[in-house]
């Protein structure tokens, strides 16, 4: 049934390209037999099975867009991101706020676009019975995070903290519990208090079938920052703004590809594309500073 699925897509995918490539300006025909492939990361899925597993409708609706083949680079970390780009053996990668502060520091990596993501913001919850009632009557207390270096999970998070006045390296205690982990603390009672993406407290609301006031909403922050398409430096000025050019002309194939899988329906299924632009990703830098890390940036 899910190869059927992936069909169909694919079809679609190839006839929607198709079109588009009839009408757009920004085409240039390229020879694919003469033309290494791209080679493509993503930061936070491990091993090629999984990349197809997540990916492929991705990976396919660039090949189309481009017009020459595009292969999976698997990686485990987002240092091997780094290390990859630097050295020319993945060409572009799909990265997290965290993730392209601290590439574009280590590699000048190149971004060609930002991928937005619907209900991307961090938030504040309070376990049962709790007499919190602002952001600064946490100081002294103890708080469930997912994953150090995590946007949605740590540095969001943490930078509603400083915005309220209060110091991360000594005004409060986080445990990183991951995301199952962070969230059974919070229904047991073992924390004062949860912070990490407002979709996770959603979504544990409705699987637990408890109402919002039982786990309160303390405070949910601004939009994070976009994620990033990222080339490596050696790409020539033109060849970005051919990249950048194309994906724009089938925006609505590729974040449809993008969006397609179930790892990516939530994540991606509403997103848009949009320019990046650098200083927006200044609040990711000042938290990376206000817990004492300021020597990654």
């Amino acid at each position: 049934m899910k190869r059927r699925y992936f069909l169909t897509f694919s079809l679609g995918l190839l006839v929607s390209c198709a079109a588009s490539r009839q009408t757009s300006d920004n085409t240039i025909p390229v020879d694919n037999a003469s033309v290494a492939p791209l080679k493509l990361a993503i930061s936070d899925v491990q091993g090629v099975e999984d990349l197809k597993r997540d990916y492929e409708p991705f990976r396919v609706a660039l090949e189309e867009s481009f017009g020459k083949s595009v292969e999976f680079y698997a990686v485990d970390s987002y240092t091997e991101v780094a290390s990859a780009l630097q050295a020319g053996a993945v060409d572009l990668s799909i990265i997290g706020p965290s993730e392209y502060v601290l590439i574009r520091a280590r590699t000048n990596a190149i971004p060609v676009i930002g991928i937005t993501r619907p209900n991307y913001h961090a938030a504040i919850a309070l376990p049962p019975n709790s007499a919190v009632q602002s952001i600064p009557d946490l100081k002294g207390k103890t708080i469930a995070m997912l994953k150090v270096g995590s946007t949605s999970g740590h540095l969001g998070p943490t930078d509603m903290f400083v915005s309220a006045g209060l110091d991360p390296k000594t005004d409060y205690q986080v445990k990183m519990l991951g995301r199952e982990g962070s969230l059974a603390a919070l229904k047991n009672g073992e924390v004062d208090a949860w912070a990490g993406p407002i979709t996770d407290y959603e979504d544990f609301l409705q699987a637990e079938e408890v109402s919002p006031s039982e786990f309160r909403l303390l405070a949910k922050g601004p939009v994070l920052p976009s994620d990033v398409l990222i080339v490596n430096n050696r790409m020539k000025p033109e060849e970005v703004e051919n990249l950048r050019d194309r994906i724009l002309a089938d925006q609505e194939t590729i974040v449809r590809a993008l969006g397609f899988t179930t790892a990516n329906k939530s994540k991606y299924k509403a997103s848009t594309l949009i320019a990046v632009d650098d200083r927006d990703y200044d609040m990711i830098r000042n938290v990376y500073r206000a817990i004492g890390e300021g020597n990654f940036l």
